[in-house]
């Protein structure tokens, strides 16, 4: 058994709180750093790379009268701790390649969002520098998500691995938002190159004039 394998005190204490990975936390401490979410009428989640479920099952609990969570992954979500809120009206998900054309037109139509939040990565190949391309181009796909699917004013965090051209994207993002940080939630793993990066207050493009991110 690995050690990404073996359960530690942050995942024990997710299950033991009714989430199956121990990524819920890093999710509750970027929202209460950064006040990811700000529901009001008509407020619209996207959750990118969502199995097992944890980061939806947060936004869920904390902000239930959002008017809808939309979530995309490959894997299936785990029913074993929702407890029915994945079968709420206010809950959607499409299981699919979220840089798919179906997936991004379910989506899209779905928009636009308040928040988009993607905590997806490759399936990692031992080798940091091809996982970290991978990561990459996950990263960039849900900026592009950002660019074309975000409102006005809102907000995005996403995951990546350290490493390759990172630099670059993190550029993209301080061009498209009010604000930009990069932040190392303190339930990453020891050891692990993942990284946050979260985007405060996309642009208005009709007011700068600017590239708000790649459009899909």
């Amino acid at each position: 058994m690995s050690s990404y394998e073996k359960p530690d005190s942050w995942s024990l204490r997710a299950r033991g709180e009714g989430y199956p990975a121990r990524s819920v936390y890093k999710l509750k401490e970027m929202d209460e750093k950064f006040r990811l979410f700000r529901p009001g009428q008509n407020y619209r989640v996207l959750d990118l790379g969502a199995s097992p479920g944890s980061w939806s099952l947060y936004v869920l609990r904390r902000y239930g009268n959002l008017k809808l969570l939309a979530a995309a992954d490959m894997l299936p979500l785990s029913r074993r701790f929702d407890r029915g809120l994945f079968d709420r009206d206010n809950f959607f998900f499409i299981r699919g390649d979220f840089s798919s054309a179906p997936v991004k037109e379910e989506l899209a139509r779905r928009g636009p969002y308040g928040t988009i939040i993607s905590d997806a990565a490759p399936d990692t190949s031992g080798t940091r520098s091809v996982d970290a391309l991978r990561s990459l181009a996950l990263a960039e796909e849900a900026l592009a998500y950002a660019g074309a699917y975000l409102a006005p004013g809102g907000n995005l965090a996403l995951k990546v691995f350290q490493g390759g051209d990172t630099a670059k994207l993190f550029k993209r993002l301080k061009e498209g938002f009010l604000g930009a940080r990069a932040f190392k939630p303190a339930a990453c793993r020891r050891g692990s190159f993942e990284i946050y990066y979260i985007g405060l207050g996309k642009k208005d493009l009709r007011e700068t004039g600017g590239q708000g991110g790649r459009p899909a």
